[in-house]
C-alpha cells in the first residue's frame, strides 16, 4: 500500500455519535496487555481528561503524559520528554497514544507517535475549536524549530478523530477566535457562502454542523491530494505571511499571537497580495477584508518585525530556494498555488496591512 493510500482512511466521529463509539473503538483496537497513553497539557488534564474518562469504563487503564501548554513548547525538547516517558513505561508498537488537546497537542502528539519506534498508533480527541475544525484533520504532524513553524514533521494519519463539542465549553473567548480563523479560511478557499455565514454568526455561535462543514471541506481536499503536491496547497492561504508573523511573535512577545490570530492577519495580507498580483477583483478584496477585519486583533508591526517577517518567509517550508510560493485567491473558492511574488510586492502589502491595523 502506498503512502498516499495509507493517508486516505480514518474515521471522524462527531458529538453524540462518539460517546458509544469511543469506548467500542478502543475495545476493538486495544487487545489485552496493550497500553493506552493519553497526551495532555496542564489545562486539558484538568478540564478535559475527566470528560474523556467518563466515556470509558471506570477500570479502563490509562497512562497519562503531561506536557506544558502553548506553542512555545511545541519543540523537539518536549518530544524528547514524551519519548522518554513512552520508553520508560514500556510502550511498544501495539500501544496507542490519545492526543487530548488543542492544535499543539495534536501536532506534537502525532509527530511523537509517528516517530517513536518508527510509528505507533494514535488517536486525536481535539479539545479546541482550532483542533476540531482543522489541526486534527489531514494527517500532518509537526513541531517548531528556532521559531520556524512546523519545520519538522511527518505525514501520518490517526486511527480516528473523535470530535465532542462539549469540550468547547472549557475554552476562553480568545481560543474560540483562534480556531474560528481556520474556519473562515475554509470558506474563502471553498464555499464563499459558508464564509459569509460565519462572519454573520461569529465565533461565539459556532455550531457542530459548521465544524462538520469545515472538516468536510478539509477532508475533501486532503483526499484528493494527501501529500500536498497540488490542490492541498490551497489550505496554506494566509499561512505564509501568517506563520512568519507568528514566528516573530513567538520569539519576541511576552504574550505571543495565537496561530489563528496570525492567520487572520496573514489572510488579510494575502488577500491584498492577491489583488496586487491582479488575481482578485477590488470589490471582492474590500468585502473579504471587511469580514476578516471584524475578527482581527491589533498587532504592532514594527519595522524590525517587518524585516524579520521577510526572513521568516524565505525559510517557510513551502519556499523553493528561498523564494516563497503563495496560495492566493483568484476568487473565493478558487485558489492559485505556488504563486511567486517579489520582495517589493510582499513588503508593500505588509505596509498596507500595518496601516489598516493602525486605523483599527
Amino acid at each position: 500500500m502506498s503512502l498516499e493510500e495509507r493517508m486516505l482512511n480514518h474515521p471522524v466521529f462527531f458529538e453524540s455519535e462518539e460517546e458509544a463509539h469511543f469506548a467500542r473503538f478502543l475495545d476493538f483496537h486495544v487487545k489485552p496487555g496493550e497500553s493506552v497513553f493519553v497526551l495532555t497539557d496542564q489545562n486539558t488534564r484538568e478540564h478535559c481528561l475527566p470528560l474523556m474518562r467518563n466515556k470509558l469504563p471506570a477500570d479502563f487503564p490509562l497512562k497519562i503524559i503531561e506536557v506544558p501548554a502553548g506553542e512555545t513548547h511545541k519543540t523537539l525538547e518536549t518530544c524528547y520528554s514524551v519519548w522518554e516517558i513512552l520508553s520508560d513505561k514500556l510502550a511498544d508498537r501495539q500501544s496507542v497514544l490519545i492526543n487530548l488537546g488543542g492544535g499543539v497537542v495534536s501536532d506534537l502528539g502525532g509527530f511523537a507517535a509517528s516517530v517513536f519506534k518508527r510509528g505507533i498508533r494514535f488517536v486525536h480527541m481535539p479539545t479546541s475549536l482550532l483542533a476540531m475544525a482543522d489541526a486534527s484533520i489531514g494527517g500532518k504532524t509537526g513541531i517548531d524549530l528556532k521559531g520556524l513553524k512546523n519545520i519538522l514533521g511527518t505525514f501520518a494519519q490517526p486511527l480516528a478523530v473523535f470530535i465532542d463539542t462539549q469540550f468547547l465549553k472549557t475554552l476562553p473567548e480568545r481560543e474560540l477566535n483562534n480556531g474560528f480563523a481556520e474556519m473562515l479560511k475554509h470558506g474563502l478557499i471553498s464555499e464563499y457562502s459558508y464564509f459569509k455565514e460565519l462572519v454573520k454568526d461569529g465565533p461565539d455561535n459556532v455550531t457542530a454542523e459548521q465544524i462538520r462543514i469545515s472538516v468536510e471541506i478539509k477532508s475533501d481536499i486532503v483526499q484528493r491530494d494527501p501529500l500536498e503536491r497540488n490542490i492541498r496547497k490551497a489550505l496554506n492561504f494566509g499561512h505564509t505571511i501568517g506563520h512568519a508573523l507568528e514566528s516573530w511573535s513567538l520569539l519576541n512577545d511576552a504574550t505571543p499571537l495565537l496561530h489563528g490570530e496570525a492567520v487572520i492577519l496573514g489572510m488579510m495580507a494575502e488577500t491584498l497580495l492577491s489583488e496586487r498580483m491582479n488575481l482578485l477583483e477590488e470589490s471582492l478584496v474590500e468585502e473579504i477584508l471587511s469580514g476578516l477585519f471584524d475578527f482581527s486583533v491589533y498587532y504592532d508591526m514594527s519595522d524590525s518585525c517587518l524585516e524579520s517577517v521577510m526572513e521568516f518567509i524565505q525559510h517557510d517550508k513551502k519556499s523553493r530556494g528561498g523564494i516563497p510560493g503563495f496560495s492566493l485567491l483568484r476568487r473565493p473558492g478558487q485558489v492559485i498555488t505556488g504563486q511567486e511574488c517579489s520582495e517589493d510586492d510582499i513588503s508593500s502589502v505588509l505596509l498596507e496591512l500595518r496601516e489598516i491595523l493602525q486605523d483599527q
